[in-house]
C-alpha cells in the first residue's frame, strides 16, 4: 500500500467515488485539503456563505440523484453549514459533508475555531465522524459514501482534524463494505405484497398517495405503469411530485394543508389508501383521527422506523419502493384472467366522482384585471417553458404556488425544502442543479423575503457560470406568515412587513447579471421569454397582489376535509 498524505487520500477517495464537483469555503483547519484540490481533476464551487455550500451539493444531489459534496473549514464553517445539514437530513437527501477541525492535540482545549460539530450534527445526520486516527481515514471515507446513498439516504458528516489530514497514511485496497449494525432491506416480502395486491383487488374507492421516496428510489416508471394498470387515482406530497406525470388524468396533484380539493376528499373517503415512500407528515394528515378514516393502508417504505409512525397502517412493506412496485406489477401480471379494462369499468364510479371534486373546486384564483397574481406567474413560467424546467423554491407562499401551478411531470424537477422548511434553500440549490445541467432551464421561484436570506450565492452563480433564472413574487410582506395572521390574528401584522427591501434590478446589475420587473398582468410574459432567452443569470421582479393568499388552506389542527377555499 502506497503512503501518501490524508488530503491526498481524501482527494483520491473522492475521484474513486466519482465526484467531480463539490462546494465549499476554505479556512485554516482545511487549508492542505485545498492546497491538494489544486492538482486534481475535480472543480471546486467556492460560494459565498456555507449555508450556500450545503444547499448548492443538495440541489445537485437532487437533480442528478447522486451523493452531494461539501467542505467546510472549523468552527464557524461548519456551523454555517447546519442548516443545510438539517434540511438534507429532513428530506432524506444523501450528502457527504467534510469539516475541517482543530487538531487532536488540541480537540477540548477551546482552541481558536473548535467546535464540536459532531456533537452539534448528531441529531440531523444520517451518521457522523471525528477521525481520530489517520489509518481510519480511506474506510471512514468510503463507509461515508455507502452510508449517504444506501438505505433511507441521508447527509452523513466527517469532522476532519487538521494533523489527521497533514499526516501520511495508506490507500488499502476498495472493498464491499459490510456493517453489521447496518443492512438496510431492499427485497419486499412476497407474502405482504401478495396481501397489498389482495386488497387491491377488492378496493372500490383506492388511492396512490406518492412521497419523496418515490423519487429517491427512481420508482416514477413502475409507479406510473401500477396507477395506469389498476386505473388508480395518485396524489403526491410536496416531495412526490413528479413522481407521477402532473398532467396524467389520474392525477390528483398535492394534498394535504395546501393541496388540491379533491386530493384531499379522495383520502378521506377511500377505502384503500397505497402509500409509497411517504411518512404521514403533519403537513399531509391534517388531524390524524380524522386522516383517511375509512381506508385499510398499505405503507411500502424502505425505513422500518417510518412504518406506524404517525398512522397505524395494514400492510406495512419494508423495503425498496421500486422493487415492491416492480413485483406488484409483477403479480398482477401473472394472475390469471388479469384484464386492466376491467379495473378502469370497476373504478370508474370512483373515477367520476373524483372528477366531480375537481370541477366543483379546481385549483383557481381571482383575476383583477391588471394586478398580477403570483399563480398567474407560476402558471405562464410552466407554460413558456413547457413544463420541462427544473424548478427550485424557497420556501412560504412562493413554494406552495409553484407545487400547486407548476405541472411537474418528471421526477428531479422540484427541488425545495419540505422537511424543515428552510428560506434561502432555492437559490443555492438552484445553482447546484445548473452545474450539474448546464443545458437546462433552471428557475428559482421566490419571495422578497426568502431570496434575501441567501442572495450573496448571486456571486456564485456568476463566478462559475451558472445562470440560473430567479422568479421573485414580491408582494412586500413575509407572505406566508401574514396570511396566517390576515386569517387568525385579525391581520395584526406583526414583523411580517418588509419596509426595506432592495431594488432587484439594481442588485443583479450590481451581480453583472440582468433584472427585468413586471408591474401589470401584460408585462409577466415578455419578461419570462426576456429571461429564457438571455444567457445570463436573470431576476425577474414580479410586483404581484400584496395580501393574496395560498388556497385550498387547511388550518392548523383541522381534518384536512375541513379546508379554506378562494
Amino acid at each position: 500500500m502506497k503512503k501518501m498524505t490524508g488530503a491526498q487520500a481524501i482527494v483520491k477517495c473522492l475521484q474513486e467515488e466519482g465526484v467531480n464537483l463539490i462546494f465549499g469555503f476554505p479556512g485554516g483547519a482545511v487549508i492542505d485539503l485545498y492546497d491538494e484540490l489544486l492538482d486534481s481533476d475535480i472543480t471546486h464551487v467556492l460560494v459565498r456563505h456555507e449555508q450556500g455550500a450545503i444547499h448548492a451539493a443538495d440541489g445537485y444531489a437532487r437533480a442528478t440523484g447522486g451523493v452531494g459534496v461539501a467542505l467546510l473549514t472549523s468552527g464557524p464553517g461548519a456551523t454555517n453549514g447546519v442548516t443545510g445539514i438539517a434540511t438534507a437530513y429532513m428530506d432524506s437527501i444523501p450528502l457527504v459533508v467534510l469539516t475541517g477541525q482543530v487538531p487532536r492535540a488540541l480537540i477540548g482545549n477551546d482552541a481558536f475555531q473548535e467546535v464540536d460539530i459532531v456533537g452539534i450534527t448528531r441529531p440531523c445526520t444520517k451518521h457522523n465522524y471525528l477521525v481520530k486516527d489517520p489509518a481510519d481515514l480511506v474506510p471512514v471515507l468510503r463507509e461515508a459514501f455507502y452510508l449517504a446513498a444506501s438505505g433511507r439516504p441521508g447527509p452523513v458528516l466527517i469532522d476532519l482534524p487538521k494533523d489527521v489530514v497533514a499526516s501520511k497514511v495508506n490507500f488499502p485496497e476498495k472493498k464491499k463494505i459490510k456493517m453489521q449494525t447496518y443492512q438496510p432491506n431492499y427485497e419486499p416480502h412476497p407474502g405482504q405484497v401478495e396481501k397489498a395486491c389482495r386488497a387491491m383487488l377488492k378496493a372500490k374507492s383506492p388511492v396512490l398517495y406518492v412521497g419523496g421516496g418515490v423519487i429517491l428510489s427512481n420508482a416514477n416508471k413502475e409507479l406510473t405503469e401500477l396507477a395506469k394498470k389498476l386505473s388508480i387515482p395518485v396524489t403526491m406530497t410536496l416531495m412526490g411530485l413528479g413522481g407521477f406525470p402532473g398532467t396524467d388524468p389520474l392525477s390528483l396533484g398535492m394534498l394535504g394543508m395546501h393541496g388540491t380539493y379533491a386530493a384531499n376528499m379522495a383520502v378521506a373517503k377511500s377505502d384503500l389508501l397505497i402509500a409509497v415512500g411517504a411518512r404521514f407528515d403533519d403537513r399531509v394528515t391534517g388531524r390524524l383521527d380524522a386522516f383517511a378514516p375509512h381506508a385499510k393502508i398499505i405503507h411500502i417504505d424502505i425505513d422500518p422506523t417510518s412504518i406506524s409512525k404517525n398512522v397505524g397502517v395494514d400492510i406495512p412493506i419494508v423495503a425498496d419502493c421500486k422493487l415492491a412496485l416492480q413485483a406488484m406489477n409483477t403479480w398482477f401480471d401473472r394472475l390469471k384472467d388479469f384484464d386492466p379494462k376491467d379495473f378502469a369499468a370497476r373504478h370508474q364510479p370512483w373515477i367520476e366522482r373524483i372528477d366531480v371534486w375537481q370541477q366543483e373546486h379546481p385549483l383557481t384564483y381571482h383575476d383583477e384585471g391588471d394586478i398580477i397574481k403570483p399563480q398567474y406567474v407560476v402558471e405562464k413560467l410552466n407554460e413558456l417553458t413547457g413544463g420541462d424546467a427544473i424548478i427550485a423554491t424557497e420556501v412560504g407562499q412562493n413554494q406552495m404556488w409553484a407545487a400547486q401551478f407548476y405541472k411537474f411531470n418528471k421526477p428531479r424537477h422540484l427541488l425545495t425544502s419540505g422537511g424543515l422548511g428552510t428560506m434561502g434553500y432555492g437559490l443555492p440549490a438552484a445553482i447546484g442543479a445548473k452545474l450539474a445541467y448546464p443545458n437546462a432551464t433552471v428557475i428559482d421561484i421566490a419571495g422578497d423575503g426568502s431570496i434575501q436570506m441567501n442572495i450573496q450565492e448571486l456571486a456564485t452563480a456568476k463566478q462559475w457560470g451558472a445562470p440560473v433564472k430567479i422568479a421573485i413574487l414580491n408582494n412586500g410582506y413575509l407572505g406566508m406568515v401574514r396570511q396566517w395572521q390576515e386569517l387568525f390574528y385579525n391581520r395584526r401584522y406583526s414583523a411580517t412587513v418588509m419596509e426595506v427591501t432592495p431594488d432587484f434590478v439594481e442588485l443583479a446589475k450590481a451581480y453583472g447579471a440582468v433584472g427585468l420587473r413586471a408591474k401589470t398582468k401584460d408585462e409577466v410574459e415578455p419578461v419570462i421569454k426576456e429571461a429564457l432567452a438571455t444567457d445570463n443569470l436573470v431576476i425577474m421582479d414580479f410586483i404581484v397582489n400584496r395580501e393574496e393568499g395560498v388556497y385550498p388552506m387547511v388550518p392548523a389542527g383541522k381534518a384536512t376535509t375541513e379546508m379554506l377555499l378562494v
